[in-house]
């Protein structure tokens, strides 16, 4: 909550993976489509059910496809929940960190991976609202090593409320990227950081995706389409560089002992991406996460 106000809801129980729905933004718009979650919604596709708001997973670990609906990321438990106060238009609010660790487990029920994951919620000076996903994850114990495939089927994923689509019956989206690429021009290149936009009712509203310099591979791949899907994979190499790279040149491979770190941030913002200062934004939160110890 911010205030009075629904920002956002985390869903583990009963589904393929965990995911964050609903999200609502400063303007008060939901901020993500509302299917698989909801059907029937007016102007709304129905395609790719696994598309579930904002989440995190990929189309091949060891062989296993866990983007799709066939294996699951089960929460195992809440290791925690903290609070830092501060104030926002001089109203008292709070950071909110939820700790939380999850299960990557193939249809054979055996266990993959494990997953540690914070979720920070908060409001920033302008109003706008910040979910940051750090998360780290690790072969489970009785596994050797765990390969990350190269493919464009993942990672750090968002499917946005279909306003701010570039394409389809209600939309009036617009992309740009931190190199300047535009609108379907962003899928498949290289940046630190991704914005979508457009008009949701009668008021302009998007969401960015901030990847971390400490990231594999900074700046990463983006799987952003125009149908409304955008997502930070630093793996699917040979998928976006047609040509330049053989299959499985972007496999990853976390061995036992060894662990994947990697950091997001989502911010939904008032206004275009030049009027909310993306670009300043993305900054402000490198110089603020690297300037003192995690």
């Amino acid at each position: 909550m911010i205030g009075d106000d629904v920002f956002v809801g985390y869903n583990h129980q009963d589904v393929s993976k965990p995911y964050l729905y609903p999200i609502i933004g400063p303007t008060g718009a939901n901020m993500t489509r509302h299917y698989p979650m909801k059907a029937g919604v007016e102007g709304e596709s129905e395609d790719h059910p696994h598309h579930t708001s904002l989440w995190f997973a990929h189309g091949g670990v060891n062989g296993v496809d866990f983007w799709h609906t066939k294996s699951k990321e089960v929460n195992k438990s809440f290791t925690g929940v903290s609070h830092r106060k501060h104030r926002f238009s001089g109203v008292p609010l709070l950071t909110t960190t939820l700790y939380s660790e999850d299960a990557w487990i193939a249809p054979t029920f055996k266990v993959l991976a494990s997953a540690k994951t914070k979720y920070a919620f908060t409001v920033l000076a302008d109003g706008s609202r910040v979910i940051d996903y750090d998360t780290s994850i690790v072969p489970d114990k009785e596994i050797d090593r765990i390969v990350f495939a190269d493919t464009k089927e993942g990672t750090m994923a968002i499917r946005l409320a279909p306003q701010l689509r570039l394409k389809g019956e209600v939309a009036t989206g617009k992309a740009v990227n931190s190199e300047g690429d535009k609108d379907a021009g962003v899928w498949g290149k290289r940046a630190k950081w991704v914005a979508y936009w457009g008009v949701i009712d009668g008021k302009t509203c998007g969401v960015a995706i901030f990847d971390h310099p400490t990231n594999l591979r900074h700046p990463t791949w983006w799987h952003a389409r125009d149908y409304g899907l955008v997502a930070a994979n630093p793996f699917g190499m040979s998928d976006f560089e047609k040509g330049k790279h053989k299959r499985g040149a972007g496999n990853h491979t976390i061995k036992q002992g060894e662990g994947l770190k990697l950091r997001y941030r989502f911010v939904f913002f008032a206004g275009t991406a030049e009027e909310a200062d993306i670009a300043g934004k993305y900054d402000q939160w490198v110089k603020e996460t690297t300037s003192k110890e995690e």
